[in-house]
């Protein structure tokens, strides 16, 4: 069973990870070790543990011990420290979302070889730094058939609090990891055996319900930077130029909406 601990001192250390540290210090917590970073929500936290990240404590408002976060709580087995809800903003500086955040350990990543060795739809993103729509296209990947997830080294990490809990916890049930470019590594994704299909608004593009397109055995989905788009490079090194066709003279989407069009036409109708 838990130890409920109620909070009588915001400053104690063992609050240090809610309070006093922001989330890229907590990326390097433990080093040279694995980090530390922050679930919020029970559905959230429930997801992480169910794919076997290991908890470290639970902050949780009072009312919602043997509330909703009662179950996580019971499978957790940590310390659980309470107060109000007024201690528990004191102490984050934010309301949670559903009265509960937990700390857990990170997890050292795969390379991309080892990720990608039996996908066959994968996305890939390239500098996207906006958590909530790296956390948004997590979920579009995971209900709609992407099997892996690769980052440019720019983009926002799936791991940090907003993005984990925007995507609903789907960031620990998709297999991600980074590429260590700051551009999408083309060559290596060649080299691990996948078409590369640029989203992106070019006089050569082919649409989406390419029937070549779509018949790739292996295909990596290439989306780009909120405004910018990819990089000019990027799209001149891939096998396709892909949009999406448009109407009302809108000429692009954002990119966690243009995910889930993209990821619902090349993944999930091909597994099916």
């Amino acid at each position: 069973m838990a130890e409920i601990i109620e909070i009588n001192d915001i400053n104690a250390p063992e609050l240090d990870m809610y309070r006093q540290m922001h989330e890229a210090q907590l990326l390097h917590y433990y080093e040279p070790d694995d980090g530390v970073f922050l679930a919020e929500s029970p559905k959230v936290i429930e997801r992480a543990l169910r794919r076997g990240y290991e908890p470290i404590s639970i902050l949780c408002e009072r009312s919602d011990i043997e509330g909703e976060a009662a179950g996580v709580i019971a499978e957790a087995k940590v310390p659980v420290y309470t107060g109000d809800s007024a201690v528990i903003v004191e102490v984050t500086g934010f309301r949670l979302i559903r009265g509960a955040i937990c700390a857990m350990r990170r997890r050292a990543l795969p390379s991309p070889a080892e990720l990608c060795r039996d996908a066959r739809r994968i996305a890939v993103l390239e500098n996207v730094v906006n958590p909530t729509n790296v956390g948004a296209i997590f979920r579009s990947a995971a209900a709609l058939g992407v099997d892996a997830v690769l980052l440019s080294d720019t983009c926002s990490d799936p791991l940090y609090r907003r993005s984990s809990r925007v995507s609903m916890g789907t960031v620990f049930q998709v297999p991600w990891t980074y590429m260590s470019t700051q551009t999408a590594d083309i060559t290596l994704l060649h080299e691990l055996g996948f078409r590369t299909a640029a989203m992106a608004l070019e006089a050569d593009s082919v649409d989406i319900d390419d029937e070549k397109l779509n018949d790739e055995e292996k295909l990596a989905i290439i989306l780009g930077a909120e405004g910018d788009g990819l990089a000019a490079e990027t799209i001149s090194a891939c096998d396709y130029t892909v949009c999406i066709p448009m109407s009302h003279e809108v000429d692009s989407l954002n990119v966690a909406a243009a995910s889930a069009v993209a990821f619902y036409q090349l993944c999930h109708k091909k597994s099916k």
